[in-house]
């Protein structure tokens, strides 16, 4: 199983069928936050639902193309960090995340994605990472950005959100130029 100490504050531990009704709770809790900018939110709406997507999660994991975390912070579950879509004859890969609702502004997903870029960079080989934010999402662009991914450009209605089509920058970055 995966897990990965960040710091004295932040890990990462790969989300198991076990923590389904946590989950699904760190879910409901921020349902509103994150459905502004994440389009699986209403896919998400009973506890079978989150069963559903652990499943499929761990299923990726054994095929060595997703690995989906739960971050927690001071041992307390804080949202989740994910590489996916890993493309290992093209040695790249996306990141994705999400925090529970008020704990933004701690810093935790940007520690948390340094820890797993690292990982990405040096235990797996990758050479690429891309992410998406939508070019609204001015906290999600402001981690890219901390964490010095370049900008690639925005994709023209690049994402369906419910009842309209939403701008997504892409980001990337290389391994030549993680810094840290």
């Amino acid at each position: 199983m995966f897990y990965l100490q960040i710091d004295d504050e932040i890990s990462l531990k790969l989300l198991e069928k076990k923590e389904a009704p946590l989950f699904f709770q760190m879910t409901e809790q921020s349902r509103d936050h994150l459905r502004q900018w994440l389009g699986w939110v209403d896919y998400t709406r009973t506890l079978k639902d989150s069963k559903q997507f652990i499943k499929a999660a761990l299923q990726k994991y054994e095929e060595m193309s997703d690995v989906v975390t739960l971050v927690w912070y001071r041992g307390t579950p804080a949202g989740s960090l994910a590489l996916y879509d890993i493309k290992w004859n093209n040695y790249s890969a996306s990141i994705g995340y999400w925090l529970v609702k008020g704990l933004e502004g701690n810093g935790i997903m940007s520690r948390a994605c340094s820890g797993l870029i690292s990982y990405a960079f040096s235990s797996l080989q990758l050479n690429r990472l891309e992410l998406r934010a939508a070019l609204g999402n001015k906290k999600s662009r402001a981690i890219a950005e901390r964490l010095g991914f370049t900008n690639e450009g925005t994709l023209q209605q690049g994402e369906w959100l419910y009842d309209h089509f939403t701008d997504v920058v892409l980001y990337r970055m290389l391994a030549e130029e993680w810094k840290h």
